[in-house]
């Protein structure tokens, strides 16, 4: 892609109370506007626009009437996001990750704004259509003011009708500024003390209150006698009465609460992306903290079950500790998506507004199945120039896709049907099912662009590491002569033979000659500003297809769901961790960054290789020739989209997310 700018007594408990209570206040006051940041994303799924900070506000349908003009003259396809920032990265490197994470294809243009910083970023493929003189001259003439007087809108005004007026051979027209908010989404920071205040004092009095209710209750419990607990149990055990659980017992129940949470977890995000579409940013973020709480909890369950994969032979009472702190993390998560479902379902009113949710759903289908064809061309493509196994992963994504559409078509046809016999709770279950199966068929497609991307990028990637490795050489010739680096010469001889043949698997290819080349560069005996800069260019070729290794496993275990166990979600949670280490550790090239890289690598395709297995297990094996209704009614069940009562899940945690049943 190329782009442009591109303990121990009353009052100990009391000071732990006074402590934890601290610590909440902390938590209870306006976050810095700092500590926020938008790493590369999904781009919404229902329309063009993904606005993750509300700048566009009241003027969102003239963005969307300028995307559509464009779009309509030109088949030329605008996304425009907007972030608070760009995470401490190059604009036109986030705005590439995040075209390259959506599988954006040559016919379309992403256009970044991140308004805190107020910049911009734009992403354009090398066969677009578009010169760099010309994207150039739009960016200059009709986004940079716009997005220099906060005219956010107008920014994505100005690019839609700029590349119409370039394609028409016309006179790019810099655009009309109305300003807009200087810094939308920047939230209230603490200097703002009519809101902090008030809130500080009130904290300060719940402070002594509790303080003082503690003291009282630690006298009354000290005047009685406590109970008899046996001394081997660790105080703090959610499990302090005996009999305690067996530990297989235990172990079954933290692989079940994994999986449960992960779905609730899951789930809750997938319908907050539809009722930011439906209702803005600002409203729905107590939703969105709630599911960034729940992932928090989740992903330390997560990184303890992996733990204790890890470390399979410790003690029982470890594990059992380790077990049930997992369980509580659960529940922890699950009580806070809980307690929001009600007023999620208050501020959505799906059975109120069924029609307008019914319109937005049935304009994604609609336009759904030009990117299932697209899909279906690159996959076409791969399969005769790459070898099965690099497109094993994606090769029945497009036909999945094409039966979540079919399940949506049918759920939204109930449900118009439903609205018009005044059926409120019918339409409400249709609409959930059809959103969550549109949502999953988009995710496939976008899989199957995203390989084909990923695919390409490896082959030039490919013959660039084969150039480094076959430019080092051991000293005195010591790569002929030790059997480890003789075996890294033949596989770099293996790997120019197999390319020669024409169809190969870039990625496997590009993993053995990196690793290959890591052990000559350790022998070569090069000085060190050298070595650093070919690790930087290894970490420079690992990082995107580790990238995709993990968004892969992720979206294959979001769709398939219903199948997966605890196993696969562990290993994909660890990758996702190391892999954030790796991009923090990324500006140092050091092989702390390498390690993090190729330890995402790897969990990425154990989760990929798990998630597999337990599909393949399922009971259900992908048939094509069974008639798609059948179909499509196993593959929401495959992917969670319904329950096992036939239910769509909803917003919530284990207790509400089924709740469209009554």
């Amino acid at each position: 892609m190329t782009q442009l700018s591109r303990r121990d007594g009353p009052r100990a408990a009391g000071w732990a109370v006074v402590g934890a209570l601290l610590a909440l206040c902390a938590l209870l006051l306006p976050p810095m506007a700092s500590a926020r940041a938008d790493t590369p994303l999904d781009l919404d799924s229902s329309g063009r626009i993904t606005d993750t900070v509300g700048a566009l506000g009241q003027r969102r349908h003239q963005v969307e009437a300028a995307l559509d003009r464009l779009h309509a003259e030109h088949r030329m396809r605008l996304y425009v996001t907007y972030v608070r920032d760009f995470s401490g990265r190059d604009g036109h490197d986030w705005a590439d990750a995040t075209a390259d994470r959506n599988g954006l294809g040559p016919r379309d243009v992403l256009l970044a704004v991140g308004t805190h910083v107020r910049r911009y970023a734009v992403s354009a493929a090398t066969d677009s259509g578009f010169r760099q003189d010309q994207l150039s001259e739009v960016a200059d003439t009709a986004i940079a003011p716009a997005v220099k007087g906060h005219d956010w809108a107008g920014a994505a005004i100005g690019a839609a009708d700029g590349y119409r007026a370039v394609l028409r051979g016309e006179r790019v027209r810099a655009p009309v500024i109305v300003p807009g908010d200087s810094d939308p989404g920047g939230g209230l920071v603490p200097g703002q003390g009519r809101v902090w205040l008030p809130t500080a004092l009130a904290a300060g009095a719940c402070l002594a209150g509790l303080y003082l209710c503690s003291r009282r209750a630690a006298r009354r419990r000290a005047a009685r006698r406590p109970p008899v607990i046996a001394t081997s149990t660790p105080p703090g055990l959610a499990r302090m009465a005996q009999p305690l659980t067996s530990l297989p017992e235990l172990d079954a129940e933290a692989a079940r609460n994994l999986v449960g949470t992960d779905d609730a977890v899951r789930t809750s995000a997938e319908e907050l992306l539809f009722a930011r579409a439906q209702l803005g940013v600002a409203v729905t973020r107590p939703f969105a903290e709630a599911v960034v709480y729940a992932r928090g909890e989740l992903a330390d369950a997560f990184r303890l079950q992996q733990w204790l994969d890890d470390n399979p032979y410790e003690d029982e009472e470890l594990r059992r500790h380790a077990l049930d702190e997992i369980c509580s993390r659960c529940t922890s998560a699950n009580r806070r998506l809980d307690a929001e479902s009600e007023a999620f379902d208050r501020l959505r009113a799906i059975r109120v507004n069924g029609a307008g949710i019914l319109a937005r759903a049935e304009a994604a289908a609609k336009a759904l199945p030009r990117r299932l064809d697209a899909a279906e061309a690159a996959l076409a493509a791969l399969v005769h120039r790459c070898v099965g196994s690099a497109v094993d992963t994606v090769a029945r994504h497009p036909a999945e896709a094409r039966d979540r559409l079919a399940f949506a078509t049918a759920a939204l046809a109930e449900a118009r049907g439903a609205l018009a016999a005044r059926d409120a709770d019918r339409a409400a279950i249709s609409l959930r099912a059809a959103e969550a199966a549109l949502s999953q068929a988009r995710t496939l497609a976008t899989a199957v662009l995203r390989r084909a991307n990923e695919l390409t990028g490896a082959t030039a990637r490919l013959r660039a590491a084969l150039a480094d490795a076959k430019a080092v050489s051991a000293p005195g010739g010591a790569a002929g002569l030790d059997r480890r680096t003789a075996r890294a010469t033949e596989v770099l001889a293996e790997a120019e033979r197999e390319m020669a043949t024409g169809r190969y698997d870039p990625g496997v290819l590009l993993r053995r000659v990196e690793e290959s080349a890591a052990l000559l560069d350790a022998v070569s005996g090069m000085p060190p500003g050298r070595s650093e800069q070919r690790r930087r260019a290894r970490l420079a070729r690992a990082m995107p297809a580790t990238r995709g290794e993990v968004a892969a496993a992720r979206d294959f275990i979001s769709t398939h769901r219903g199948a997966i166990g605890s196993r696969a979600r562990t290993r994909l949670a660890e990758a996702e961790r190391h892999l954030a280490l790796a991009d923090s550790l990324a500006g140092t090239a050091g092989p702390a960054a390498l390690r993090e890289t190729g330890e995402a690598d790897s969990l990425a395709r154990q989760a990929r290789a798990l998630a597999e297995h337990d599909v393949g297990s399922y009971g259900t094996p992908y048939d094509p020739a069974t008639p798609r209704p059948t179909r499509a009614l196993g593959g929401a069940l495959l992917g969670g989209i319904i329950l096992a009562g036939l239910l769509p899940a909803s917003f919530g945690g284990g207790a509400t997310r089924g709740r469209l049943a009554g």
